[in-house]
């Protein structure tokens, strides 16, 4: 099992002088990611520094993937993506919600770069561990792995963090001689763009942040609260609904009695393996649930089906919630460089934790899991390069669009408030009963679309996205009462 896995699983999220950039040569390419459409391309390689200090020193390459608009005239600043994570690769971002971005394609060509560490980018990975599953690991045994894992890296993991990540936005932006560009940031990859914004406001003409962490924050002790936040809306929108409560009574109650159940005693389940579909044991454990009840509250596609699989789960029939976990989590495990992931939270957040942020942590379902796996991962894994103002609270009066769900389980619209309130050209919008990320919903993409055209946050008429709902509750298999 890859040192990515289940222990991971409930914690998936310099600029200097700059040398004169070389032109990047692009080619024809076909872009597919498993179970997504192929997409044709431009692709090419930005190469740069490890160490931007060391100019001369080792050289990684990033992939760098151009979309061309569908105009024959299209306009002058493209739409750059800056993905989430932290740790995944843009080019799975667009394939994923290439669809969302269709409507500024018309005009507008759309351009990223896998960031350092990342999908094609130098990816950062560790060795398989010898543990068979690490959800059972001690902490002393996670250590141990993460010290393996950092000694086993053919880089450098200091510098694989946002303040370097935003000197290579720049560069390429140099290598494409483009004079301003346009920015969507989807979760870390906000925290991203805020930086770049506050370092290049002059190439900047617009940002949209989707999902978004305030600049300031350190993320890590509030996963707990806000994951939990967001379960008992779920649980509450069901006890609000005759039919999901009668077929799905006590939900808070029946998930407290699976974790227990689980912690005391992982089930085995005999079934076919959701990925390979070969016969397999596969193992239920608390941390299983703990990971796939929090992924799940991610999206209301898959927050309609949280109430049926756990209720199953509680009458004995683990299978259908094994499937979804392991699912999940290698989905997880195949999209997310988790050595860059750890670079990035043990440099920008993990140092930042204070006591008080602590506290109460054991009230929720993933209880202090996430914060003891983050802290002992960072008491062994290099920190990086910080720049001074990162963890400042971005000031702007460049128009900027911000996208918040409402029953966001990781970046609540709280963090949305947060950051307007230094923006003096902005507006945020909030979709109802919708989870983390807004761009593929509803009339967004044709809002982030008249955004770049308009410049005019206050002038968007989002009455359709005020129309939009959650994903009716699946009452059994066969999908959602009538």
């Amino acid at each position: 099992m890859r040192l990515s896995r289940i222990c991971w699983a409930g914690f998936a999220w310099l600029a200097g002088t700059q040398a004169v950039a070389a032109a990047i040569e692009t080619q024809a390419c076909r872009l597919s990611s498993r179970w997504l459409a192929t997409v044709s391309a431009q692709c090419g390689t930005l190469t740069v520094p490890e160490d931007p200090a060391n100019p001369d020193g080792r050289q990684i390459e990033l992939f760098v993937a151009r979309i061309p608009a569908l105009s024959g005239t299209p306009q002058p600043d493209p739409l750059l993506l800056i993905s989430g994570g932290p740790g995944q690769a843009t080019t799975d971002l667009y394939l994923a919600l290439r669809g969302a971005f269709e409507p500024i394609r018309r005009d507008r060509e759309i351009i990223w770069l896998d960031q350092r560490g990342t999908g094609r980018s130098a990816r950062l990975s560790c060795p398989t561990a010898d543990v068979q599953d690490l959800d059972t690991a001690t902490l002393d045994e996670l250590a141990a792995l993460v010290t393996d894992c950092v000694t086993a890296l053919n880089a450098d993991p200091r510098f694989y963090t946002t303040s370097v990540a935003v000197g290579d936005l720049e560069q390429l932006r140099l290598s494409l001689q483009l004079a301003e560009w346009n920015i969507y940031g989807i979760s870390y990859g906000t925290r991203v763009a805020q930086h770049y914004l506050r370092r290049y406001p002059e190439h900047t003409r617009a940002v949209i942040l989707d999902g978004i962490v305030p600049a300031e924050l350190a993320l890590g002790p509030a996963i707990a609260r806000n994951a939990q936040d967001a379960l008992e809306e779920i649980f509450a929108r069901c006890a609000g609904q005759p039919q999901c409560v009668q077929r799905f009574p006590v939900l808070g109650e029946r998930l407290t009695t699976l974790l227990a159940r689980l912690l005391e005693q992982p089930r085995t389940v005999e079934m076919s393996d959701p990925i390979t579909g070969k016969p397999e044991t596969l193992t239920l454990s608390d941390r299983h649930l703990q990971a796939v009840v929090r992924l799940m509250s991610y999206a209301p596609l898959t927050t309609a089906l949280l109430p049926l699989l756990l209720s199953e789960a509680y009458d004995g029939n683990y299978a259908p919630l094994t499937a979804q976990a392991y699912m999940m989590i290698d989905e997880l495990d195949r999209t997310i460089s988790f050595p860059m992931h750890n670079s990035v939270v043990c440099t920008e957040d993990v140092p930042f934790y204070r006591d008080a942020d602590l506290l109460g942590l054991e009230e929720t379902y993933l209880g202090n899991t996430i914060i003891d796996a983050l802290t002992t991962v960072c008491s062994v894994w290099p920190a990086g390069v910080l720049d001074s103002d990162l963890k400042a609270p971005l000031i702007s009066d460049r128009p900027v669009l911000l996208l918040s769900g409402a029953a966001d389980p990781v970046t609540p619209p709280a963090y949305g408030a947060q950051v307007l309130e230094n923006l003096s050209n902005a507006r945020h919008l909030i979709g109802p009963g919708q989870g983390h990320g807004l761009a593929g919903v509803g009339c967004v993409p044709t809002l982030m679309r008249r955004f770049l055209e308009d410049l005019d946050p206050q002038g968007l008429d989002d009455d359709c996205l005020q129309r939009e709902r959650p994903s009716p509750f699946f009452l059994d298999f066969t999908g959602p009462s009538p």
